[in-house]
């Protein structure tokens, strides 16, 4: 993979890491709803790929492939974001949810039940467990949303103190990574077994509904509630200074 000066051939690093792009998209869209094309996912990371190649130097210290790997992932959720996959209905939907149990929660002192939630929108609870249905690839974080009106201060400024290196990945190392692990601990049992299987162990939803004795279409409503408890805790905590 090197030409005779020593320098790594640029080629030689796309064509042998090519099936690693198509490999992360198939990842990522297993957690994206059906509306998303992996083929735009797999145009977004050769992008990535492309531009991992032209930007890596041996000097970096890490290994090409890891250097890569963020590279591409980053290529795709700004192909994500730049096409606003999730329909706009659905992240309303979402957003009532979250107010509902922000609400509840401060009312409360305490995680609010299925129950109480669909309650506090008017719904019955199967109405309200169709709606998570409906909410599968919501996000734990979308950039947008954590902005201060007040203040003009970014959720991820907030969070990130070092002025080095990616931002984000300071987040995911700091501050942040302490406020997921607070937020995932405060779930219900069952959510947070359902997190662990799915984001630790990798298990898919079928795989996690045998584990858990409930239906694919059932561990899908959970996920989407757990995400909503998460966000709830992470953006009170990102402004109340807890974290």
């Amino acid at each position: 993979m090197y030409t005779a000066s020593g320098k790594s051939d640029k080629n030689s690093l796309l064509t042998e890491h090519a099936p690693l792009v198509k490999r992360l998209a198939y990842q990522l869209k297993a957690r994206l709803p059906p509306s998303v094309e992996v083929d735009d996912l797999v145009q977004a990371g050769m992008i990535g790929l492309l531009d991992a190649v032209n930007r890596y130097e041996d000097s970096h210290g890490a290994q090409f492939e890891t250097y890569a790997v963020q590279r591409i992932r980053g290529a795709m959720l700004d192909e994500l974001r730049s096409s606003d996959w999730l329909p706009r209905g659905v992240r309303q939907n979402m957003r009532k949810i979250e107010n509902a149990m922000n609400l509840l929660q401060q009312k409360l002192g305490r995680v609010p039940l299925e129950t109480e939630v669909a309650k506090q929108l008017k719904l019955s609870l199967s109405e309200y467990q169709d709606l998570l249905g409906e909410s599968g690839g919501h996000q734990l974080v979308y950039y947008e949303d954590f902005h201060d009106a007040d203040t003009k201060e970014h959720f991820l400024d907030h969070y990130s103190t070092d002025d080095s290196g990616d931002p984000l990945q300071n987040l995911l190392h700091g501050d942040f990574r302490d406020a997921v692990i607070y937020a995932i601990n405060s779930l219900p049992e069952r959510e947070k077994l359902l997190m662990g299987l799915y984001y630790e162990q990798e298990l898919n939803l079928k795989e996690i509904g045998a584990v858990m004795g409930v239906s694919e279409s059932r561990v899908s409503q959970l996920h989407s509630q757990a995400v909503a408890r998460l966000r709830v805790s992470l953006r009170e905590r990102a402004w109340t200074g807890l974290a």
